[in-house]
């Protein structure tokens, strides 16, 4: 009889007892892009039976003004005949057909669309596929196939999902924490060698013992390619997702599952996990590719800035069976308390380029 496959635990706890602990960067990579049992190769993560709902499900507004983000940009670089618009991480694709129904109504836009989607999931590249085949999107697995032209780069909440090396301060230095295994089950653990004070950054430097600093090594290689890009073709990334300005300490790698924080050694491949973004170590990269760099924004700051409060009168004027529900949906992009504070918008662009949205 044909033994059964192993699951993605046994795999993961397997190479554990084969090659001693992994980094966290490793078992996120393993968790959520595991070529056949990843979270995102096998789970559909997004809605209300999913584990989390992101800012294009709650309303058409926000890809609404996304769109129309983009087609200002678009205009700035004078109309180009030729360009690409890429998405990183699309999800079901939602936040792209709000965004083209909008940008598609100026006058050679279509015309010059070149569509671009990097994606994972098997299962949301179909529903993609659904919303957005009459754009004729291309599927891409590497950011050198981006097309020709300018290229302008959406994202929300994808460098979140990437994978970050945890480091913790102790009496003797720096040490990477790793994932082992004791008595059977999945444990943290430290490195005992330490790293050289000499690799840290400055900015934290002197931090307190038992600090936690997070390292997005993939994030920086994911902006350093598309900063790269932008800088040779023209043009401008957009990223939305929750991290902090400044490069500080702070333990943020969490677990989601079913829209509750679950420990992240427990459910491999089961359950969502992220930790909040440096956008200061992306801005450093960015500038160092002769970007221009935004001043950061929360996203309530952005989304005002860009009219959902007048979007929303408008929708509702329109549709009073539903004011109350548009309201709601605004609120829950704009307050404070909601996803207006803790999501942030970050934008890095060509020399001379206006962004709108940003102060």
């Amino acid at each position: 009889m044909t033994e059964p496959a192993p699951t993605l635990p046994e795999l993961i706890d397997m190479q554990i007892r084969t090659s001693g602990p992994m980094s966290i960067a490793s078992y996120m990579g393993l968790c959520l892009t595991h070529p056949s049992k990843g979270y995102y190769k096998v789970a559909d993560p997004l809605g209300a039976a999913g584990d989390f709902v992101t800012a294009p499900e709650i309303s058409q507004m926000f890809g609404e003004l996304i769109g129309f983000f983009v087609v200002t940009l678009w205009q700035q670089m004078g109309s180009p005949k030729d360009f690409t618009l890429l998405e990183l991480g699309p999800g079901r694709g939602t936040l792209l057909a709000d965004l083209l129904r909008v940008a598609c109504r100026a006058d050679g836009f279509r015309d010059g669309l070149d569509l671009r989607l990097f994606e994972t999931s098997p299962s949301l590249i179909a529903e993609q596929n659904a919303r957005l085949e009459a754009y004729e999107p291309k599927w891409i697995d590497a950011f050198e196939k981006v097309g020709r032209g300018p290229l302008i780069v959406i994202s929300n909440e994808f460098f979140d999902a990437l994978p970050i090396r945890q480091l913790v301060r102790t009496d003797d230095g720096w040490h990477e924490r790793m994932v082992g295994t004791n008595n059977g089950n999945r444990v943290f653990g430290l490195n005992p060698t330490p790293i050289p004070a000499t690799a840290m950054p400055e900015a934290i430097a002197n931090a307190a013992p038992n600090s936690v600093f997070e390292v997005g090594l993939a994030s920086g290689e994911v902006m350093k390619r598309l900063a790269s890009t932008v800088s040779t073709q023209g043009g401008a990334i957009l990223a939305i997702d929750y991290g902090y300005a400044r490069t500080q300490t702070g333990e943020t790698l969490q677990g989601v599952r079913k829209h509750k924080f679950a420990d992240v050694l427990e459910a491999p491949g089961e359950t969502d996990i992220s930790a909040h973004v440096d956008f200061e170590a992306l801005g450093n990269l960015a500038t160092s590719a002769g970007l221009a760099v935004q001043p950061l924004a929360t996203q309530g700051e952005f989304l005002r800035r860009m009219g959902m409060d007048q979007r929303a009168k408008a929708l509702s004027a329109a549709n009073p069976g539903s004011a109350a529900d548009v309201t709601a949906a605004k609120n829950r992009l704009l307050d404070a308390d909601q996803m207006g504070e803790l999501f942030k918008v970050f934008c890095a662009s060509s020399p001379g380029l206006d962004p709108p949205g940003f102060a």
